[in-house]
């Protein structure tokens, strides 16, 4: 077996995985691939990449494996058939998945023999193999600590987050829940810009300025929230559901679709009903917290 110090596997080739791959590469590891449709190896082999001919193989070629699935159910339609080759390695698992899908792998992985980190990229491919980016981890802290090295090639910063193998996973969904919400309310600004002879180009200063607002307000509400204190007396809901109906009512004027600034509306008009008009806004999260059983 070769050293994990030295050399690791990939398995999955995407984009994601190809970047790893690379990135690895760039840094003199002796690197071992598998993915379903070969040829997706083919610069990375050139390159001086080993092309596996079973998943078998690649798990035997080292002791780590990185795992670059589109999720749980690709991961284990790939490992089911190779579970011979599982016992002693390590599966850095940076499928998709939530996390009782990530404990669920772990539990399943440990029944062969092998142990699994669990990893949540917070860059596209772009940012693998840079030392600014971040991937969350959790797991075994005696397997992460061993592989550091290894991590620290796919991001820089490796942000280990405890033991439960779900951790991981979960702080990659809240950052999914704020990046694809963001993201759509980008395009519903845009929509409406060009719905009133506007160009993306044209919102952009004042869309990014937007953007770069928002850690003050995260800041100044994360204390209070912790606190279970939503005072209005910095801001009330009640101003607050004028505003998005004034949102709402602009979008819908430009004839541009109006799905998620309703959807919006909707909260704080639940947020009206549960009588906090004179709460700040922030007492929607209240109605969105898991129910007390």
């Amino acid at each position: 077996m070769s050293s994990a110090k030295q050399s690791l596997t990939v398995i999955g080739l995407g984009p994601m995985g190809q970047a790893m791959a690379a990135a690895f590469l760039d840094r003199g590891y002796a690197v071992t691939l598998w993915n379903r449709t070969a040829s997706r190896a083919d610069a990375l082999v050139a390159r001086g990449a080993v092309l596996a001919p079973s998943v078998e193989e690649a798990l035997a070629a080292n002791e780590v494996a990185l795992l670059s699935l589109t999720d749980c159910a690709a991961m284990y339609e790939v490992l089911e058939p190779a579970v011979t080759a599982l016992a002693g390695r390590v599966l850095v698992n940076l499928s998709s998945a939530t996390p009782e899908q990530a404990r669920s792998a772990a539990r399943w992985m440990a029944e062969r023999g092998a142990v699994q980190l669990t990893g949540g990229i917070t860059v596209p491919p772009s940012g693998i193999g840079q030392s600014a980016s971040a991937t969350f981890y959790s797991g075994p802290r005696e397997a992460f600590d061993k592989h550091r090295p290894v991590l620290e090639v796919v991001t820089g910063r490796t942000d280990y987050q405890g033991e439960d193998p779900g951790l991981a996973a979960l702080f990659y969904q809240i950052g999914m829940v704020m990046f694809w919400t963001s993201m759509l309310s980008y395009w519903q600004a845009i929509a409406l810009a060009h719905a009133n002879g506007l160009a993306a180009a044209d919102i952009l200063q004042h869309a990014t300025d937007t953007a770069n607002s928002l850690p003050g307000f995260f800041a100044f509400y994360a204390e209070r929230i912790d606190a279970g204190k939503h005072l209005g007396d910095v801001d009330r809901l009640a101003m607050g559901m004028a505003s998005v109906e004034h949102v709402l009512h602009t979008n819908a004027d430009s004839g541009v679709d109006t799905v998620l600034p309703a959807a919006v509306a909707e909260l704080f008009r639940r947020g009206m009903d549960a009588g906090h008009a004179t709460d700040s806004f922030s007492s929607l999260v209240e109605l969105m917290k898991k129910a007390e059983a």
